[in-house]
């Protein structure tokens, strides 16, 4: 049974859909204020780059309700109503980054084969300038942006995935928390998403100094 109390589903619904120059809607601290310090304190130590899956990290067990959280219908049925989806026949795949690189951030627009990206940010601060994911308004110029986000506090921005949807942030190099939640086309673009991140999640345990 999940905790609907650990994410603000009430200011999701209050906060309108951008739609230029993609469709997103940032909400920040759209996680429960009083839950915050037990998820982050719960929060799998990631000390490499990249993103793993959850099910390959030790996680506390507020982190793990969190997740349950995030995949269970109340979220989908929010993220629906917000974007005018169906988001019934699209797999979830959860993801976590817990250390920022300076080759991190290049701006891109997320692959084809996700339908909708809902990222979380769990910093309880940050001081840098880099790190601040910037919703761009074009693939050229990273200062050209629409919003920053800080990533704190459960911050959390989704977007929907086109050819418009550039972002990216400056280099930054420090612990930099983040849950990345993906809506997928099909299972099979899951389980090869899924598959290519346990690889490498492999390869950095048998190699951690590669």
């Amino acid at each position: 049974m999940t905790e609907p109390s650990l994410l603000r589903f009430e200011a999701l619904d209050a906060t309108p859909l951008v739609t230029d120059p993609f469709e997103f809607v940032y909400v920040p601290q759209f996680v429960d204020a009083k839950a915050f310090a037990e998820i982050n304190r719960d929060f799998p130590r990631v000390d490499r780059g990249g993103s793993y899956p959850v099910d390959t990290l030790e996680c506390g067990p507020h982190f793990k309700r969190f997740v349950e959280a995030l995949e269970a219908p109340e979220l989908r049925h929010a993220i629906e109503r917000k974007f005018g989806l169906d988001l019934t026949d699209c797999p979830t795949m959860v993801t976590v980054r817990g250390h920022g690189r300076t080759k991190d951030g290049g701006i891109h627009t997320d692959s084809l084969d996700k339908v909708i990206t809902l990222l979380i940010y769990m910093n309880e601060e940050w001081p840098h300038q880099g790190g601040r994911l910037r919703l761009l308004r074009g693939p050229s110029d990273i200062d050209d942006y629409v919003c920053e986000i800080p990533p704190v506090r459960g911050n959390m921005l989704a977007f929907r995935r086109s050819d418009r949807s550039y972002h990216g942030h400056l280099p930054a190099e420090d612990r930099r928390l983040s849950l990345q939640l993906n809506w997928m086309i099909d299972a099979a673009s899951r389980d090869s998403e899924l598959k290519r991140h346990r690889r490498s999640a492999l390869l950095k345990r048998i190699n951690p100094f590669g």
